[in-house]
């Protein structure tokens, strides 16, 4: 019986490993509360199942997206570290989405196009959801 449940942990791992490789990642944001007096929000983590951006809206208690207020380009896979510049000024308090957008219809390559609601550069979605994650600026 053991033996049957080491196997299958070891093919379930092979299978993600093996779908990381290929580039079949979820995508997904890994962000925390932090100080934006320098006029930048950061990722600790971001994975993107292709090239895109981390783009950082504001938001509220809706947890709607709002207006985009930075972004940073991802490459497909595990980018650590992604810092977004802030094109306006962000307040203590103020929430803010950090979310995954793709780098498709678009006219230009390696140019970030969205505005809001539109599908140049648009957001990505799993099973339906924003692939976010949501901070508070300290």
């Amino acid at each position: 019986m053991a033996s049957a449940f080491v196997s299958t942990a070891l093919l379930a791992g092979a299978s993600i490993a093996q779908a990381e490789m290929h580039g079949d990642m979820h995508p997904q944001v890994w962000a925390d509360d932090q100080p934006v007096a320098g006029g930048t929000v950061s990722a600790e983590k971001v994975t993107a199942g292709s090239n895109g951006w981390l783009v950082v809206h504001r938001t509220d208690d809706s947890m709607k997206p709002g207006p985009v207020v930075g972004h940073a380009p991802l490459k497909e896979g595990e980018n650590m570290d992604v810092t977004a510049l802030l094109t306006e000024d962000v307040s203590t308090g103020d929430q803010l989405m950090l979310m995954v957008h793709s780098e498709e219809g678009g006219m230009e390559t390696g140019v970030f196009e969205y505005t809001l609601g539109a599908s140049e550069d648009g957001p990505i979605k799993m099973d339906g959801n924003l692939v976010m994650s949501t901070i508070t600026a300290q």
